[in-house]
């Protein structure tokens, strides 16, 4: 089984905003789950003072550490910027994971274990084995049509491709030139799994089990489903043209 010392420095990316209730106990169970394993807290400002809780907490651990940022810019821009923080620093993985708890970090070791010939791995709830915990049936039924509709639209493999628990070794993420992200949302993550894709590396799906949150308020919105909408279909027809010409992943 491949640790986090086979795999490198690991660092957890944790965008917050209003994640108060939360916090506290997704940092505590990432040190259970992956002792070794560095957090960073990505704070939007958040008006509940989640920043300020996540730096009392980093005071006194020297494995967490708290990147505030000057407002609400979105969940792709905060994990971009943890992205950039992380490398900067020379991390070799870096992980991407909800501050909800929706994401269990007591499956972190297994997806770190699937790094090894991998260059980026998926917790995917829509392979075998994956499945969701308290999701209404409406909410599942828009994610399945959004990874299916992906799938076929973009032609890739790829089952969860919206999924946000996911590790990558940070050679993938300075080959798909993350600068040039600027997607958010449902979109940020099928905008990074497409570039990864379409580099020629290697995406591996772990099943996880997705549980809703029990804190706090979901950050979906209208917005980031017509977003994800409108680029997906952009994307795609980009593709079907590009197959047409000859040059599938321009």
């Amino acid at each position: 089984m491949e640790t986090t010392e086979d795999v490198g420095r690991v660092l957890v990316i944790i965008p917050t905003y209003d994640e108060r209730e939360n916090i506290e106990s997704i940092i505590g169970r990432v040190r259970v789950s992956v002792p070794e394993a560095e957090i960073l807290v990505a704070d939007d400002a958040s008006p509940d003072g989640t920043g300020e809780l996540a730096d009392r907490i980093a005071d006194g651990d020297d494995h967490v550490h708290v990147l505030h940022r000057s407002g609400k810019e979105g969940l792709g821009a905060a994990y971009v910027a943890g992205f950039r923080w992380g490398l900067e620093r020379g991390f070799d993985v870096l992980v991407e994971m909800d501050a909800d708890g929706s994401h269990q970090p007591e499956e972190l070791p297994r997806l770190l274990t699937a790094l090894e010939g991998h260059d980026l791995v998926i917790g995917s709830r829509w392979v075998n084995g994956g499945r969701v915990e308290n999701w209404p049936k409406k909410r599942e039924a828009l994610s399945r049509g959004a990874n299916t509709y992906s799938r076929l639209l973009l032609g890739f493999p790829v089952h969860d491709s919206t999924g946000g628990f996911r590790a990558y070794r940070a050679t993938t993420l300075t080959k798909i030139g993350i600068d040039e992200v600027t997607s958010q949302g449902y979109c940020f993550q099928v905008d990074l799994t497409l570039r990864t894709v379409r580099s020629g590396l290697r995406v591996a799906e772990v099943p996880i089990t997705f549980v809703e949150r029990t804190h706090g308020a979901s950050k979906m919105s209208r917005d980031i489903m017509v977003e994800a909408f409108l680029k997906l279909t952009q994307w795609g027809l980009e593709h079907r043209l590009g197959r047409l010409t000859g040059r599938p992943d321009a």
